[in-house]
C-alpha cells in the first residue's frame, strides 16, 4: 500500500539543494619548526682564531699577580714557544694553500689567504702585548726581586768586564762571521734561530753585509757575578743575579770578529720556517729513513715570517725579505730582546718566587703493592683510575718492572707516542725483553717534534730484539695503550692502562690526565684486537666495549649524543659534559647544537681550541663552554653522557677533531666500575664545572671572560682543590 504522504505525479517537485558531503574530521598536520642551516658560517669560530685566543689566555696567567714571578715569566715563554709552533704549522699549512691558489674554506668561511689576513692582525697584536708587558712589568718586577736582566749598556764596569771575559772565553770560539759577497751566497737561515745582521766597513770605505748566528748550545743569558742583597727581616740573605743578554754581549765584542773593520750596524733577527714534513709513505719503502731524512729536512723549510727588531733600517729589511723570498706582510717587528720562548729556559734559584713544590700521591688502591703479585692483584681487586699529576705516574712504570720480571708474564705491547727522554717506561721494556718476555711497541715516528727521541728509542728497542712497529700506512697511532698478557692459575689474563696521556714520567708532572687499570676480559680482548689491528692486517668493524677510531668512534659518538636527544624529546632529561683539549670537528659541533635544540643540558670543557659558539638563540642556548688554564696543562678527555640515569662515562686519547676521529688510531675506553664512574663525574668533573679561579667562560663571539663570583670567600680553585685532596 502506498504511503498516503508520497507527492502526487502532477505536482511539481522542488528537490532540495543537495548537501556537501561533510568533511572527514581528521588531526591537523603538525606544523614543522624550521631546522636552523647548521652549516652557517656565521655558527663556527675559526679554528686558528680560537687558537690564538688560547694563547690569550695563557698571556692572562703570566699577568696575573697571584702567579708567582717567575711562574709568570714561564707563562709567558709558553706563550711565544706556543706562537712559535703555531706559526711552523698551522700559518705555514695556510701559506701552501694559499699560494697554490686552493679555495678552500674553513667552517666559518674564509680562505686560506683571508685566514692569514686575520691571523696577521690577531697574532700581532698578541705577540705586542706579550712583549710589551715582558719590557714594562715583569722586568721591573724581577728587578725589584734581584733577577735582574740587564741590557749591555747598563753593565757597570766591573761586570763589562766579567761578560767581556766570559765573551772571549766561552763565546767568540764558537761563532763564526759568514760573510755575504758575490763569491759567498747567502747562507741557510735555520728555523728559531737568533742571528746578527752585520754591516761592516772595509778599507776601500765599502759597507758589506755578514751574518753571525747565536749559537742555540749557549745560554741566551749569560750569567755574571751574583751579589748579596743585604739582610733581610727574617734574617735571610737573598742573591742577586744578573744576567746580560747573549746577543748583546756579542754586539758589543763584533770587533773581535772583524778585526780591522769599522762596524757600522748591527741587528737582530729570527725566522720560523714550515716545520711540516711531507712524508710519502706510499713510496717509503722504510718509514724509519724516510722520518730521518724529513727530520733533517725540517731545518730547511720554507720562511714563514721575519721578526726583527725596531731600528732595523729598511735597507737591511729589504735585503732580508728579497733573500728569504718573505713579503712585508711576513714581518713581525718588535722592540728589545726577540725570540723569547728562551725565557723558559731562564733559571734561578729563587723558590720563593715559584710554586711550593708539589708531591703527588700515591694512589690507594697499589698501596700494597711491594710483593710479586701485588700490582696484578690491586687490578684483579677492582679497576682504577689514577689522575695526574695529582696522584703519581709510578704505578703505571711499576707495573711494567713488575711485568719485567714476573716469570708468568708472557708478553708486553704497549703503545709510545711521546715518552721523552731517559724513559723508564722504556728501560722496563728492555728489561722485560732481557728477561725473555715477548715485547711488541708501536713507536710512533710521526709524533710532531718527538721524532728524533722516538727514532732513537726505536733503534735502542730493535737492538734488544723487541718487535717495534714505526706506525700504519696514513694514521697516525695516538692510541696510549699498555698490554700485559700473564698466566696464572685460572688461564690467561690480560691487564690493560688505557691512558688520555703519554708514557711521559716528565710531563706526567705537570700534564693533568687520567689513566684507567683493567683486567675487564672484553676490554683486554679489544686491546688485543687494537694491537693486531695496529702491527698486522684487520677488517674489525665492531668492537666488544672500546671505541676506537678510525673504526667506530666518530658512528659512536654520534649515536651517543642522538641518545641523549631522544631522551630529552621523551621528557627523560638528556645531559652530557665532555672534557676535552680541543673541539672542532663540525658533525659534532653539530650533534651538538642538535643536541642543545633539543633541550639537552650541555657544558664543555675544552681547554684550547673551540669552534663552536655558546649561547646562540635558537642554536646553542643550553650549551656552557669554559677553558681551564693554571699551573698544570689541562690534557684529560673525558665524554660523560647521562643515559636517563644509567650514565656511560668514557675516557681516552681523542679529541673532537677530523684528525683524531679519521686519521688517526685513537682508542676510547668506557668506565664500568660504579664508583669509579661517580668519582670522575662529581669529583673530577663537577669540580671543573665549579671553578671559579681557573676556569674562564667563552662567549658567542669566541672571547673569553673570568667567572663572576660575589660571594668571595667561595672562590673554588680546580686544580689547588685536586691538590690538597687525597683519595
Amino acid at each position: 500500500m502506498e504511503n498516503s504522504e508520497t507527492t502526487p505525479q502532477n505536482e511539481e517537485t522542488t528537490l532540495p539543494p543537495a548537501e556537501e558531503p561533510m568533511p572527514v574530521q581528521s588531526d591537523p598536520e603538525p606544523e614543522l619548526e624550521p631546522q636552523p642551516d647548521y652549516n652557517n658560517p656565521e655558527l663556527y669560530i675559526n679554528r686558528e682564531l680560537s687558537l690564538l685566543r688560547f694563547q690569550e689566555r695563557v698571556l692572562a696567567e703570566a699577568r696575573d699577580s697571584n702567579n708567582p714571578l717567575l711562574e709568570r715569566i714561564k707563562f709567558l715563554g709558553i706563550v711565544f714557544s706556543n706562537l712559535d709552533e703555531f706559526f711552523m704549522v698551522r700559518v705555514a699549512g695556510l701559506r701552501q694553500l694559499a699560494r697554490a691558489g686552493v679555495l678552500e674554506f674553513s667552517a666559518d668561511g674564509q680562505t686560506p689567504a683571508e685566514q692569514l689576513a686575520s691571523i696577521r692582525r690577531q697574532a700581532h697584536s698578541l705577540l705586542y702585548a706579550a712583549t710589551e708587558y715582558f719590557h714594562d712589568n715583569l722586568v721591573p718586577k724581577l728587578s725589584k726581586e734581584g733577577v735582574h736582566l740587564l741590557d749591555y749598556s747598563d753593565l757597570n764596569d766591573r761586570q763589562r768586564s766579567f761578560a767581556d771575559s766570559f765573551f772571549d772565553e766561552f763565546i767568540f770560539p764558537v761563532l763564526t762571521p759568514l760573510a755575504v759577497d758575490p763569491g759567498r751566497p747567502f747562507p741557510h737561515i735555520s728555523s728559531l734561530s737568533l742571528n746578527l745582521a752585520v754591516e761592516v766597513k772595509t778599507n776601500d770605505e765599502q759597507v758589506s753585509f755578514a751574518r753571525i748566528k747565536v749559537p742555540a748550545s749557549l745560554p741566551r743569558f749569560i750569567p755574571l757575578k751574583r751579589s748579596s742583597g743585604g739582610v733581610r727581616k727574617d734574617g735571610t740573605v737573598p742573591h742577586n743575579h744578573y744576567f746580560v743578554w747573549i746577543e748583546q754581549l756579542i754586539i758589543a765584542n763584533l770587533d773581535k770578529l772583524f778585526p780591522g773593520m769599522d762596524i757600522v750596524s748591527a741587528h737582530v733577527f729570527r725566522v720560523v720556517r714550515d716545520a711540516e714534513m711531507a712524508i710519502k709513505e706510499l713510496e717509503a719503502d722504510d718509514l724509519l729513513e724516510t722520518m730521518e731524512m724529513g727530520v733533517r729536512r725540517r731545518r730547511f723549510g720554507s720562511v714563514v715570517s721575519l721578526t726583527i727588531g725596531a731600528d732595523m733600517p729598511k735597507h737591511i729589511r729589504d735585503f732580508l725579505l728579497d733573500k728569504l723570498t718573505l713579503s712585508h706582510n711576513d714581518v713581525y717587528e718588535f722592540d728589545g730582546p726577540l725570540g723569547l720562548s728562551s725565557l723558559l729556559s731562564l733559571n734561578v734559584d729563587r723558590y720563593q718566587l715559584k710554586y711550593i713544590p708539589y708531591t703527588p700521591h700515591y694512589p690507594s688502591a697499589f698501596a700494597d703493592d711491594s710483593t710479586p703479585d701485588g700490582m696484578f692483584g690491586a687490578i684483579r681487586r677492582g679497576d682504577v683510575v689514577v689522575h695526574l699529576p695529582y696522584e703519581s705516574f709510578s704505578p703505571i712504570v711499576n707495573l711494567l718492572e713488575a711485568a719485567a720480571v714476573d716469570p708468568d708474564v708472557l708478553a708486553i705491547k704497549q703503545t709510545l707516542y711521546r715518552v721523552g727522554r731517559n724513559s723508564p717506561v722504556v728501560e722496563a721494556l728492555l728489561k722485560a725483553r732481557r728477561n725473555g718476555k715477548q715485547v711488541a711497541v708501536l713507536v710512533e715516528l710521526k709524533a710532531r717534534f718527538d721524532e728524533e727521541s722516538n727514532i732513537s728509542w726505536a733503534k735502542a728497542l730493535e737492538r734488544e730484539g723487541v718487535h717495534v712497529i714505526y706506525g700504519l700506512l696514513g694514521l697516525k697511532v695516538h692510541s696510549k695503550l699498555a698490554l700485559i698478557v700473564r698466566q696464572e692459575p685460572d688461564g690467561m689474563r690480560r691487564y690493560v692502562h688505557v691512558a688520555t696521556g703519554n708514557y711521559n714520567a716528565v710531563t706526567a708532572s705537570f700534564y693533568e690526565d687520567v689513566g684507567y687499570f683493567t683486567c675487564d676480559p672484553d676490554v683486554g680482548a679489544d686491546v688485543s684486537d687494537v694491537f693486531n689491528y695496529i702491527t698486522g692486517y684487520s677488517a674489525i668493524t665492531q668492537y666488544r666495549k672500546l671505541l676506537v677510531a678510525p673504526v667506530n668512534l666518530r658512528e659512536s659518538f654520534v649515536e651517543l649524543i642522538q641518545r641523549e636527544i631522544d631522551h630529552q624529546k621523551r621528557g627523560l632529561s638528556g645531559r652530557i659534559i665532555i672534557k676535552c683539549n680541543a673541539l672542532i670537528d663540525k658533525e659534532m659541533i653539530q650533534m651538538l647544537y642538535k643536541a642543545s635544540n633539543a633541550g639537552v643540558e650541555i657544558d664543555l670543557i675544552v681547554r684550547g681550541i673551540c669552534s663552536l659558539r655558546p649561547g646562540l638563540k635558537g642554536i646553542s642556548e643550553n650549551i656552557r663552554v669554559i677553558s681551564v688554564v693554571g699551573r698544570f696543562l689541562e690534557h684529560s678527555r673525558i665524554y660523560y653522557f647521562e643515559n636517563a640515569g644509567d650514565a656511560d662515562l668514557y675516557l681516552g686519547s681523542a679529541d673532537m677533531m677530523p684528525r683524531n676521529l679519521d686519521r688517526r688510531v685513537e682508542t676510547i675506553v668506557p668506565v664500568s666500575d660504579s664508583k669509579l664512574k661517580e668519582y670522575l663525574r662529581f669529583e673530577v668533573l663537577e669540580n671543573y664545572l665549579i671553578d671559579s679561579q681557573r676556569a674562564r667562560v667563552m662567549q658567542s663571539d669566541g672571547s673569553y671572560i673570568r667567572k663572576k663570583v660575589k660571594d668571595e670567600p667561595k672562590q673554588h680553585d680546580v686544580q689547588e682543590h685536586f691538590m690538597t685532596q687525597q683519595r
